[in-house]
């Protein structure tokens, strides 16, 4: 077995930062070895891959401790461009990996650097394409016409097409369908592959994953090993590093005495205590809120993106005050467009929108900043030091404040992009599209409480999710778009727990259904 990828005492530091962003680290890939690579937000986990072909430094600002190898050679004794045909890289953010005008030219861009001949660029294309389950028909689209989820499609295709022997992957799963997440899973980390995978929820890729190795807060490795073993020896250890935990060993933290490891129901079939079947029910589902009055309705509308064709038609709901509504649909279906005609900031083609002006925070944190350090961000929602400093606080940033936000973790600046929306009374409507992507456990588990806290204040909240566990604990009702309509309008634990439903529609349940069947049967 060779060595694929080594990384010897590394130790990383971007420009500016007073400590390193992680190590010093001293970890080996194998070939033909599946690894998935866990930690909590800002563990520097990112850092450790854009540092494997050297685009950290010599890209990426910064220093570095240490060396690194691929296939046995240092990284430094080629540009990171020329290690293309040795490895491929999928970044955190799809757009900073699409290079290309149209589909067609994203997939052809690695191969066309790797000086593959013309005469086959053609049939390339099309495999990578039906590989990666993308129609035919998208290949001369824009790039700049694609959903998230969409983008995320075409980056993977462009990594299969490619065609190097070592893959690295940054939340390759994060804007994806249940469903779409799942065929990704089975791609990029098939038997015989070398892949190095980071992700904050383990979902399908635990399972194909041959070994684990998690980063802690200080950015060093605090547990490496099988996937099997790591899990429940050290469920402890990566719970109070904020990292997530499969649902069943979450389970079986908190009830040891009923639950074996990896979910296996062990008394619970025969005789579960009745007190402690309610409080985990309880545990799986939002507390009841009483609904408010209607503040934003739709009527007969049909929504379209700016400079794009209708997508959704003869749509008509209301969102009320006190309400949490998960958007759940497939990659493309509208459903931040819907969340953008819900919000005030795209007019319906037809029909009417009433209520008042409210605000999305965008799949891209990114476009949410314009200042020059994260305190300066806050500064722009309360002038008052001591408010700046709970809001820090509060969101788990005050070691970055005085950090400028494009250089923060994605989890980092989705947590501040989210402060800077909630934390000012100004918008009675709220709209979160995608607001999980990037968050390691402990920060999910904060979005949901605060996202409660809101709506018991009297907002009106809307999240668009693919993460259905999450849209089960947080959702009062759920709303789901498939073929160019509304599917689907009523409470969404009825919805997470209709798996026929959400398969026409591509979806899977979310792994505590099954569960919420079994202990709504047991009350």
């Amino acid at each position: 077995m060779f060595d694929a990828l080594a990384y010897d005492r590394v130790a990383l530091r971007h420009d500016g930062a007073a400590t390193d962003a992680v190590g010093p680290v001293s970890l080996t890939l194998h070939g033909e070895e599946r690894v998935l690579l866990l930690g909590p937000s800002g563990a520097g986990k990112s850092t450790l891959l854009q540092a494997a072909t050297g685009l950290m430094p010599a890209s990426i600002p910064g220093r570095r401790r240490g060396d690194i190898y691929l296939n046995g050679q240092l990284v430094d004794s080629r540009r990171p461009a020329d290690w293309a045909d040795t490895c491929s890289y999928l970044f955190q953010d799809a757009g900073q990996t699409l290079a290309g005008f149209t589909v067609r030219d994203e997939i052809a861009f690695g191969p066309e650097n790797r000086g593959i001949a013309p005469a086959q660029m053609p049939a390339l294309i099309a495999k990578a394409m039906a590989r990666a389950a993308i129609p035919a028909s998208w290949d001369d689209r824009r790039i700049t016409t694609l959903s998230g989820g969409e983008r995320q499609l075409v980056a993977i295709a462009a990594l299969l097409a490619q065609g190097a022997p070592i893959t690295l992957a940054d939340e390759p799963m994060a804007s994806l369908a249940p469903a779409a997440a799942r065929r990704m899973a089975d791609l990029l980390l098939a038997p015989g592959a070398t892949t190095l995978v980071v992700e904050h929820k383990p979902g399908p890729i635990l399972a194909r994953s041959d070994r684990c190795v998690a980063i802690g807060r200080t950015g060093r490795v605090i547990a490496d090993g099988v996937p099997a073993d790591i899990f429940p020896a050290q469920a402890e250890v990566l719970a109070k590093e904020g990292i997530s935990l499969p649902l069943g060993i979450r389970l079986h933290l908190a009830f040891p005495d009923l639950i074996g490891p990896f979910g296996v129901l062990d008394k619970w079939r025969t005789s579960p205590p009745a007190a402690r079947v309610r409080t985990l029910r309880d545990a799986l589902l939002p507390a009841p809120i009483p609904p408010g009055d209607i503040i934003v309705t739709l009527s007969d509308v049909a929504c379209a993106p700016a400079f794009g064709p209708v997508v959704l038609r003869d749509l008509s709901l209301a969102l009320r005050a006190g309400e949490v509504v998960a958007i759940v649909g497939p990659n493309g279906v509208g459903k931040s467009t819907l969340a953008a005609c819900l919000a005030g900031l795209l007019p319906p083609r037809g029909g009417r929108r009433k209520g008042p002006a409210g605000a999305m925070a965008f799949q891209n944190p990114e476009a949410h900043f314009s200042r020059e350090s994260v305190r300066a961000e806050l500064e722009t929602v309360t002038e008052d030091g001591a408010g700046v400093a709970r809001i820090l606080g509060r969101w788990g940033l005050e070691h970055v404040a005085h950090q400028h936000p494009f250089t923060l973790s994605q989890g980092q600046k989705r947590r501040l992009a989210l402060a800077l929306l909630s934390e000012t009374d100004r918008w009675p409507v709220l709209i979160l599209d995608e607001p999980t992507a990037g968050l390691d456990g402990a920060a999910e588990a904060a979005l949901g409480a605060h996202i409660r806290t809101l709506a018991r204040a009297g907002r009106a909240i809307g999240v668009i999710t693919h993460d259905l566990d999450f849209a089960l604990a947080v959702a009062d009702r759920a709303l789901l778009l498939d073929r160019g309509g509304l599917r689907f309008d009523g409470p969404c634990a009825t919805l997470m727990r209709d798996p026929l439903r959400l398969a026409e529609a591509g979806l899977l349940p979310p792994t505590a259904a099954p569960l919420l069947d079994w202990l709504e049967r047991a009350c």
